[in-house]
Parts: structure tokens; sequence; C-alpha cells
């Protein structure tokens, strides 16, 4: 057996800003991508994921039936013959590793399932976001379940607000572009629930939750906007202003040794750079008019082009 493919996800924007239901724009990242297998699974790391998948299965289990049920009987008959999630998509790395594996499950052993081939209503993208949640806060103790909806789905999603979301169009990529979003490599793992544990915290200052109000949702709002409707310089006014306001709100989600870099990108104008989903680690997402000029001042860093335009 293998199963369908399913992809990473890049938040483009709205990280953060979607837990106080602000936008959010999030596309596939086709790059990465994961099955379901049963082949080869004495290998070392099929044998880890089979005892990881086990897990995910009892906590299945508690899920409310009203909101979805599984053929628990076939999932465990599979995962005793040794079943595991093979998985190029990095761990750790804010690109939705754990909402793959997530949309997988749901994919091959949800009874009565939301498929993608039907008209996706409101209700439908709802329904589908709210049983993501719940699976996916295994891995996470609280997920948006929007990362398995993305991966499942494999269309970018706009999120208007929680109770609204729906599949949108975004600009076609112009591969001989200068203009280009991409991943920038931090060398370092991050966990999701410390840095929103951090993030909570902040919220109980009253300064931090005004700056959140009026300039990091209402900027990252705008990015959406323009970058949706291809006005290449409105965006860039506005990631900038963005990339500013992380770098000196969010200091604790990007790497230390990044806040430099970080710096050197607003003073030249080369690049923008902002976390890609929680930060703390894993990849930075940037965003550059000139990719040739930000790779020369990114220097020995590894990037890997998302998207250009």
């Amino acid at each position: 057996m293998k199963g369908p493919l399913f992809y990473a996800k890049i938040l483009l924007f709205g990280e953060y800003g979607i837990i106080k239901n602000a936008k959010g724009l999030s596309i596939p990242y086709n790059y990465y991508k994961g099955a379901l297998r049963l082949d080869n699974i004495h290998e070392e790391a099929a044998i880890q994921s089979n005892k990881k998948l086990l897990e995910f299965a009892k906590h299945l289990i508690h899920i409310d039936l009203d909101l979805v049920q599984f053929d628990l009987k076939r999932l465990h008959a599979d995962l005793n013959k040794g079943m595991y999630f093979d998985s190029s998509i990095p761990q750790g790395y804010g690109v939705g590793s754990s909402g793959a594996l997530v949309a997988a499950i749901y994919d091959r052993y949800a009874l009565d399932k939301v498929t993608v081939l039907e008209n996706l209503t409101r209700t439908k993208l709802t329904k589908l976001k709210s049983i993501f949640s719940e699976m996916e806060s295994f891995f996470h103790g609280k997920s948006s379940g929007l990362d398995p909806l993305n991966s499942f789905l494999s269309l970018p999603i706009l999120i208007h607000s929680k109770s609204n979301i729906e599949p949108t169009g975004i600009p076609s990529q112009t591969p001989d572009s200068k203009a280009a979003v991409f991943l920038l490599d931090s060398g370092m793992t991050s966990e999701t629930a410390p840095m929103v544990s951090i993030f909570m915290d902040n919220l109980e200052v009253p300064a931090f939750r005004n700056m959140l109000k009026h300039e990091f949702i209402s900027i990252s709002d705008s990015c959406i906007e323009h970058f949706l409707s291809g006005d290449i310089h409105a965006l860039f006014s506005d990631v900038k202003k963005l990339s500013s306001i992380v770098l000196h709100n969010f200091k604790p989600m990007i790497p230390t040794h990044f806040h430099n870099l970080w710096k050197k990108g607003l003073d030249t104008n080369a690049y923008y750079l902002k976390l890609c989903g929680s930060g703390g680690g894993g990849y930075i997402l940037g965003f550059t008019q000139d990719l040739p000029k930000a790779k020369a001042l990114l220097g020995d860093h590894q990037i890997e082009v998302v998207y250009q335009f």
C-alpha cells in the first residue's frame, strides 16, 4: 500500500493574527510531501513513525463521534502490519509536517468524509477545519486545523476569520522574475506550543495587545490584499512594515543569531524577513524584489525559493 501524497504548506501571512480572528493566507508547498506506506516497514524511521501513529490512533478514539468517525478497526489492522507515514516534510520547521499526516489519516480512515471533489461550501470547510483541529491537537496541544485543511485540499486557503474560510486563487508564478518568496533555514527545530504560550502571555500586556490590534493585524491583512491583487509595490511596502513590527515585538520567536540578519534586510531593502508559522526556529520566510541581490547578502545561508512573481 502507498497512499496519495499530501503536501507541506506555508502560511504566507497571518501567523499569530489568526489566533485573534484576523486574516490569513496559506498555500501548499509541493516540494515537501508525505504518504502512508506499508513497504520498507523494518527501517528505523518507519518503526518510529509507526509508534507515533499508534499513539495518535489512541487520540482519535476520544474525538466527538458527532464530529467525525473513523474506521478504527481498519486503522489498527494497518498499524499492526507496520504502516507508517513516509514524509520528506521537516518536523519542527513550520511547514505543516503534522498537518500532512492528519490529512492522510482522515483521507484514508474517516467515515462519510468530505471529499475534495464535492462542492466545497463554507459549512463543509468549517466542519473540515473543526475535525482537523481536534485531530491535530494531539501534536500541538491546540490547533487551528488550517495546516491539515491546506494539505487535504492542496489549494491556497484564505482565512477571513475563524468561521469564514475559502479556497482562493493566487497570482500566477513568473519563473524569470526577480521578486520572490523564499525560505531561510534557521538550522534549528522549534515546537509550536511554547511559542504560542509566550504569545498568550504577551497578550496580558496592554501595550502588546494594542500593537497587535492596531499595527500587526491591520498591516498583515493589507499584505494579503496586496498579494492577492498583485499590487507588488504596495505589498513590499507593507511587508517591510510587518518585518519591522515582528523584529521589535516578537523577538523570542526569532532565533537570536538571526536578529542582525533581519535588521540587515530592513536597512538595505534587499529582503524582508518574517515568521514562518509560530517561529522559534525552523524556517524563516523571506520576501525580496531582487532575488540575486538577496542571495548575495544572505551569503552562506540556505535559501529555498517558494514563489516567484
